[in-house]
């Protein structure tokens, strides 16, 4: 019974050292997000983050929910019988013409850090353009998903620029050829160590 009490402990501890050996770092200014494992940068991706009037909260927060599946409660599109888009910014309280119906947002993978904001997967324009989630591509999204835990500290700084600052192609890179609005490789980005990682499956996650 004691042993069993023992390793229970261990495991608790071991669990919440590696909540600890992750964190979260959110540029909104660059549009970028980096996954630090221990204060190193493993994985960055570009974002599309809350545009004016639907900023994304800037300050020191947590990871309080996983969901994988998860939908917007709010927005969404509206699409006639044949699932054309009617109208594409939707919300729940706008009216629906005959013949059409309010299809809610998907927000795959979602990892909530504020209420009722998180980061998940969704299509990026080149700019800041959502209503204060942060959209990622969707294989960047799978990978913080499944390496962040609830408890995971999270950091989001600076201001999301108003005009469209970069190209990207959805899989969480800069077009071929393209650098960043700073005029400077991706890479540098991030000011700590940058450590590009092997392929996923290596990465303590």
């Amino acid at each position: 019974m004691k042993f069993f009490a023992f390793a229970l402990l261990i495991f608790i501890c071991q669990e919440r050292s590696a909540i600890a050996q992750y964190s979260v770092q959110l540029d909104l200014t660059e549009q970028k997000v980096y996954l630090l494992y221990r204060d190193r940068a493993v994985i960055e991706s570009l974002v599309s983050s809350g545009r004016p009037g639907h900023l994304t909260p800037t300050g020191n927060f947590r990871i309080t929910n996983k969901d994988l599946n998860h939908a917007s409660s709010i927005y969404g599109r509206i699409i006639d019988r044949s699932g054309r888009t009617v109208v594409l910014d939707a919300d729940v309280d706008m009216p629906t013409p005959a013949g059409t119906r309010f299809i809610n947002a998907p927000m795959r993978y979602f990892m909530q850090f504020a209420p009722g904001i998180g980061l998940h997967s969704g299509y990026l324009p080149g700019y800041a353009a959502s209503h204060g989630c942060v959209r990622m591509p969707e294989e960047k999204a799978i990978a913080f998903f499944q390496a962040v835990s609830v408890g995971t500290p999270v950091t989001v700084f600076g201001v999301a620029p108003r005009s469209r600052q970069y190209q990207v192609n959805n899989n969480g890179s800069y077009d071929q050829g393209s650098s960043n609005h700073f005029g400077t490789n991706s890479r540098n980005g991030y000011r700590g160590r940058v450590v590009f990682p092997p392929p996923f499956g290596f990465w303590p996650f």
